[in-house]
Order: structure tokens, then C-alpha cells, then sequence
């Protein structure tokens, strides 16, 4: 009978990784088997789902071809939109290619939802960075929501990390727009589980019927089985260059949820009368198509990278957040680094070990949107993409990194291993 795991470690052609670092690697990609199972059953579940949408849909050649102009009458995009939805449970989708980012689509939705003197409540603490100068944190004068008058507020995590239900439930009467972040960003709290969302949705609901429930979805799609909409969310935003692009769509992002809201964040995105009607796809829909069709396998690629980077890095004596054998609601597993030299050193052994620009070395730089300097790896076909493997994360205390992505396991894992390595040769961090 065949062994099911060799205790030695294996050589990798081309790469010269240090033996205890191999036999560590194997250690842990053993301990994470049962793990890795429940993500290939999520994969097989979340396949079949966008598989099925493609199919009632009718999804075509002629949907593959691009429009230019106006974009009138194009038959991809609108049908990208229908199986968009259908994938998220939501009633309308609006998927466009010319979302330049995460925080662009999320920016579209707000100045799509809010007029002057609503209040937008935050209900998971301050948003990501790049956030802040939208609705008026940081800077005056801009163009920021706080400058056409809505009113912002917060409510920030229990101690025990946990979402505070009871000033949910009290702040949220008055608001016209609850918004949730499901991923931590750069900070150490929990990212939000699909069940997690669930409960914040029925208190918000249940002190405010009319709240918009508007949830920052990227880097969750297809980790689970369920999405916020499925379980009461309104409207929900991601970037294509994220979970559902596969690392096959090169830019864009969606917005999903209630029809009327969508269609008024299509206002937002050209003008007050045309929406979603106009906007020519150019030679992207093949692309997008493929990325969302890809997606399942991509994400749950992804998490098995994250969950073995989370083993591998404790078992070096590194914080890791999710913990490897945790339930995760997103892709990212944050390492806490200690120090800004191992920091670097691991970021710097990221790019090292990616497919594209594997012999650029990142440095910390002021990177827009963000009052830190960040460095970031990401040696990526597609500039930015955080599904293909990347570490990025702000200078500053408490020293962590944010590694997600990872477009296959064996990719993702030389990697990590190679993150390891650098750290190794650069004397922070000990073997025994």
C-alpha cells in the first residue's frame, strides 16, 4: 500500500528552500487535510451554483462579444448581470468593467443610496482605509458625503471581538444606510461570517425596517456556501480583481442587491435616466464570464493557501489570524510579524516567489488612500489583484501582514515557502 504522507521532505526543482523549512511544511499541509476537505465540498457547491445560473440564464457565444459607443442593446452585459444575481441571490446585479476598484463600487453605492442629512451607520467600526476620505474622516472640501451632508456614525466591536448587537439596535433607527465590512481590512478583528451577517441584518430589521443593509463583500465571495444577501443584505459590493474575477477578469467590480437600489447606483455609475443601459464592454465579457465561472476553484485555492499559511507560520511561532483549523469568512489570513524587519522580509520573499515580477523587491512607499506607508507584494498577471497571491500591509504597529490569494494550492504554497525563506536568510527567524 502506498503511504499517504512521506515524513521526509521533498525537494523542489529550481528552488532551494532549507530542510527543516520543507519538513515544517509538510507537517502542516498534513494537519490542514480535514480543512482542505470542507473547502473542496464548498468549491463543489458554489460550481454547481454558478454553473446553474449560467445555464438558466442561456448564457451564449454572443454574450462573450464586446460592444463599443453607447453600448446599446448589449447582450453580455446584461445577461452578466442576470447571472450575477442569480449566483448572489439578489433580484437586479450591475457588473461593470469599468469599476476601477473595491472602493470605487462602494463609492458608486453610497453617493447612489444617500442624499444630504441621511445618516450612514457604520455597524463594524471604521471602514478600510481607503474609505475614509470618501465619507469625510479625513480631508475637507473634497467632494465626500460629509461634504453634501450625510451624517456618519459608528458602532465599534465588543471587546471580545464580537459584533455590538445592543448599539446596533439603538443606532440604526434613524440611519438610512447600515453598512457592514465583512473582511477585517488592516485591522486584527474578525472577519464576518455569512452567519454573523445574518444576526446584524435581523437586529438592524428589527429596530429599522427601513434601513438599507449595504455590505462591503469583498474578499468573502464563494468562501461559504451562502453570500449576505441570502440571508436579508439589500445590496452588496465587491471587485472583480478580487474572489469572483478569478484572477481571469482584469478589472472591474458589481454591485447586487434590491432592483431599485441597483438601478440607483447605475445612476451614479453614468447618469440620472440611462443607468444600466448604457456602457460598452469594449472586449471584456468573455473575461468576465470565465472569472466568475473559474471562481469557485480560484477561492477555494485561496483559502487553502490561507489555512496552510496560518498553520505553517504558528508553527513558527507567529500569531496567525483566522487560526488554521477556525471557520473563516474570507480569504485573508493575517500573520502578526512582531517587528517591521520580519515584516518586510516576508513581504519582500512574497514577490520572490511569484509568477510575475519575481525579481522586483517592494518597499514601503506612500501608496494613495492610505496615511501610512504600505508595502505591498504582488507579483500578479493582473496589477493589484488580492485572489492571486499577495502580503500587503501598513507600516505600523501592530506589525501585520495581510496575505491572501493564491490562484492555485501549489503556487500559493512555494510562495508562502518562500516568504519563509527570505525571513530565514535574513535572521528573523529561528529553525530548530
Amino acid at each position: 500500500m502506498a503511504e499517504i504522507f512521506d515524513p521526509k521532505p521533498v525537494e523542489v526543482p529550481g528552488f532551494e528552500f532549507d530542510e527543516r523549512i520543507l519538513k515544517l511544511a509538510q507537517e502542516a499541509e498534513a494537519e490542514c487535510a480535514e480543512a482542505f476537505a470542507e473547502t473542496d465540498r464548498t468549491a463543489r457547491i458554489n460550481g454547481e451554483r454558478v454553473l446553474r445560473a449560467f445555464i438558466n440564464n442561456k448564457v451564449s457565444a454572443a454574450c462573450l462579444s464586446g460592444t463599443t459607443g453607447y453600448g446599446y442593446d448589449d447582450l453580455g452585459r446584461d445577461t452578466l448581470d442576470k447571472v450575477y444575481a442569480e449566483v448572489f441571490g439578489a433580484e437586479d446585479a450591475l457588473v461593470r468593467h469599468s469599476f476601477v476598484s473595491g472602493t470605487h463600487a462602494l463609492t458608486v453605492a453610497l453617493f447612489g443610496i444617500l442624499r444630504t442629512g441621511d445618516k450612514m451607520v457604520s455597524l463594524t467600526g471604521k471602514p478600510y482605509d481607503t474609505l475614509e476620505e470618501v465619507i469625510g474622516l479625513r480631508g475637507k472640501g473634497n467632494g465626500s458625503l460629509a461634504d453634501f451632508g450625510v451624517i456618519y456614525d459608528q458602532v465599534d466591536f465588543l471587546p471580545d471581538g464580537k459584533p455590538n448587537v445592543a448599539e446596533i439596535f439603538n443606532k440604526v433607527k434613524d440611519a438610512k444606510v447600515a453598512y457592514i465590512q465583512r473582511s477585517r481590512g488592516y485591522s486584527l478583528r474578525s472577519t464576518l461570517t455569512v452567519d454573523d451577517i445574518a444576526e446584524i441584518v435581523k437586529t438592524v430589521k428589527n429596530a429599522n425596517p427601513n434601513a438599507i443593509v449595504m455590505v462591503d463583500n469583498c474578499y468573502g465571495e464563494f468562501v461559504e456556501t451562502r453570500d449576505p444577501v441570502h440571508v436579508g443584505a439589500d445590496l452588496i459590493i465587491g471587485s472583480l480583481i478580487k474572489n469572483p474575477g478569478a484572477g481571469i477578469a482584469e478589472t472591474g467590480g458589481y454591485i447586487a442587491g434590491k432592483k431599485e437600489l441597483v438601478e440607483l447606483c447605475s445612476y451614479r455609475m453614468t447618469c440620472v435616466g440611462m443607468g444600466k443601459e448604457v456602457g460598452c464592454t469594449l472586449n471584456q465579457n468573455k473575461l468576465m464570464y470565465q472569472g466568475l465561472f473559474f471562481a469557485p476553484e480560484v477561492v477555494s485555492n485561496a483559502v487553502k493557501t490561507a489555512i496552510f499559511t496560518s498553520k505553517l507560520m504558528s508553527k513558527l511561532g507567529f500569531e496567525c489570524l483566522p487560526r488554521s483549523d477556525e471557520k473563516r469568512g474570507d480569504i485573508i489570513t493575517t500573520v502578526l510579524m512582531k517587528n517591521s524587519e520580519n515584516l518586510i522580509a516576508f513581504c519582500q520573499g512574497i514577490q520572490k516567489g511569484s509568477p510575475i515580477d519575481s525579481y522586483v523587491t517592494p518597499e514601503p512607499w506612500a501608496m494613495p488612500g492610505y496615511d501610512s506607508e504600505v508595502i505591498m507584494a504582488a507579483g500578479a498577471f493582473n496589477m493589484g489583484a488580492s485572489i492571486e497571491l499577495s502580503a500587503d500591509a501598513p507600516l505600523r504597529e501592530p506589525f501585520a501582514a495581510y496575505v491572501q490569494g493564491g490562484l492555485t494550492f501549489p503556487s500559493g504554497r512555494l510562495g508562502i515557502l518562500t516568504a519563509v525563506q527570505e525571513m530565514y536568510d535574513k535572521h528573523c527567524l529561528k529553525l530548530f
